[in-house]
């Protein structure tokens, strides 16, 4: 009797045939894995290992870093703040020596810098007492860019007064006293061109004041609409 030999059915060879080199290719990826690795040795893998670890500490702290910087940051409202404004006082000789004129301006100045943060600083005209003078120490103030400038003395108040029609954009804020109300050189005696105090002159960007009782309010006050303006 002869034995007839099966075969299996034409699809299922095809389909088994189809297959050897997908596993063919699988296995010679893993095979050549596992020699890398064992080329590698362990030390270098743990170095990668360990490098791998910070380059994703370093991404995930850069990413929570950054949200956090951007929640602190205020918002860009786009105008100038008013601790960027800057008073600067010009005084005689005698800076702001206690019981002058000047010493009054410089308080009022330091009251509206606490209220409004504007930056506030003073400067003495040294050398010769005369309008000429005080110009150099003026034009020292509007080249730092003073916003509101105030002066306190004779010589200070003329050369300011004179320069105020070329500085339109700066605030000038200028303490007259009148003769025999001088006080030794500092806000001193005898303008020549007492004006009443809160006149703007002709060039509209000048305030006058007095001294008195209320010099350091009315200075403080001065200050602080300028930068409330300016802010």
């Amino acid at each position: 009797m002869v034995e007839r030999v099966g075969q299996g059915p034409p699809a299922r060879r095809a389909e088994t045939t189809r297959g050897a080199p997908s596993r063919s290719r699988f296995t010679t990826a893993v095979r050549s894995a596992r020699l890398w690795l064992q080329e590698l040795g362990g030390y270098t893998i743990a170095l990668l290992t360990v490098a791998v670890a910070v380059v994703a500490a370093v991404a995930v702290t850069g990413y929570f870093l950054s949200r956090a910087e951007n929640g602190r940051r205020p918002p860009d409202t786009g105008s100038r703040s008013s601790k960027d404004v800057d008073a600067c006082l010009l005084t005689g000789e005698d800076g702001i020596t206690a019981g002058t004129t000047a010493a009054q301006v410089w308080q009022g100045m330091r009251d509206a810098s606490l209220r409004s943060h504007a930056r506030v600083s003073h400067v003495p005209v040294t050398g010769e007492r005369s309008p000429a003078g005080a110009r150099r120490s003026l034009d020292g103030l509007l080249r730092r860019s003073c916003d509101v400038v105030l002066a306190a003395g004779t010589p200070e108040v003329q050369a300011a007064e004179r320069a105020a029609p070329l500085h339109r954009t700066v605030a000038f804020v200028l303490v007259l006293v009148g003769d025999g109300d001088g006080d030794g050189g500092n806000g001193s005696r005898g303008t020549g061109s007492a004006r009443p105090a809160g006149s703007g002159g002709n060039s509209g960007n000048i305030t006058f004041a007095r001294p008195g009782d209320g010099l350091r309010a009315e200075i403080a006050g001065a200050v602080e609409r300028q930068a409330g303006t300016r802010g």
